[in-house]
């Protein structure tokens, strides 16, 4: 049975890959909180070939990191597929291959969505990479490059299963959009109507309701969820609560609180304070909307703050 369907299985709800957030601290949050199949920050062939300090950090996978894929990323297919068979040596669920970050530095040299303008160039290199590796590869991607007329995500899905990727998580905007405009998840849809391999739906999947309605309008085996758990890691835990028909509970101020202090020190113990103070700011929406943010953004140190956060409620 293909290995990324018995965890999709399990539990259809996964962590995205997201740079400078999913880190191990992160996934151990998340974790904890339902989501059992997560991913890691995107890292470079280069730098996983030259055994770069953040290569390294971002590969490494403690035994209560598990399952957990190793996604990577790059324009040259000689340097990904070299990069796949180290990364193996982390002993991922799976490899995922990133063809489908749009930020302009990543895309414009011909990675992340960069392959979405070549499209046999980029089924060439999933082939490439799914035979050299024994684990299974994935592929995340987005639903074209540019307008309408240039999403051929319909008709990839099925040559990328051809050339023996084991799942396909879709974005569902195109390179062009970046995060602007809605998801149109009917792309996810039609592209797992047309294979037989797990298609992973991603987009626009804020509540534990969105979740329930992406899986029933797609028919997708998973739901991806990134930037909506920076700020409410809850999600997970709302999400297979609603997914098994159980009341949806949300986070207590107590539990706010203390997941801003754990994120927090985390994002001090892995980066130094002043790299972790400017990384823990960005979860400063866990705190909910009863706290006045701005007093906890204030603070000189933030760690210093989270003692007085019981004040902050108003």
């Amino acid at each position: 049975m293909n290995v990324v369907r018995q965890l999709l299985a399990a539990n259809p709800v996964v962590l995205a890959p997201m740079e400078a957030v999913t880190d191990a601290a992160f996934r151990r949050v998340c974790r904890g909180l339902g989501a059992s199949l997560c991913m890691t920050e995107f890292i470079g062939a280069e730098q996983i070939l030259a055994d770069s300090v953040i290569a390294r950090r971002r590969a490494a996978l403690a035994d209560d990191d598990r399952p957990t894929a190793i996604q990577i990323y790059g324009a040259n297919p000689d340097l990904l597929v070299a990069a796949a068979r180290s990364a193996e040596a982390a002993r991922p669920a799976f490899i995922d291959l990133n063809c489908g970050c749009w930020i302009p530095a990543i895309a414009r040299r011909g990675a992340g969505a960069g392959w979405l303008r070549d499209p046999a160039a980029m089924v060439e290199m999933a082939r490439r990479i799914a035979a050299a590796v024994a684990l299974p590869v994935t592929v995340k991607t987005r639903i074209g490059w540019g307008p309408e007329s240039e999403m051929p995500i319909a008709d990839l899905a099925p040559r990328l299963e051809d050339a023996g990727v084991a799942a396909l998580t879709i974005h569902c905007r195109t390179a062009a959009m970046g995060h602007r405009g809605p998801a149109d998840w009917s792309w996810a849809r039609r592209a797992q109507e047309r294979v037989t391999i797990p298609v992973i739906v991603n987009g626009d999947v804020t509540t534990a309701d969105d979740v329930a309605r992406a899986l029933a309008e797609t028919g997708c085996a998973g739901v991806m969820i990134g930037r909506a758990a920076i700020a409410h890691p809850w999600i997970f835990r709302e999400a297979r609560a609603r997914l098994a028909g159980r009341e949806v509970v949300p986070p207590t101020d107590a539990e706010r609180v203390a997941m801003f202090r754990v994120l927090t020190e985390a994002c001090v113990a892995t980066r130094g304070e002043r790299a972790g103070v400017a990384a823990a700011k960005r979860h400063i929406a866990v705190l909910g909307p009863r706290v006045d943010r701005t007093q906890v953004l204030r603070a000189r140190v933030l760690t210093e703050s989270l003692d007085a956060l019981q004040v902050l409620y108003v």
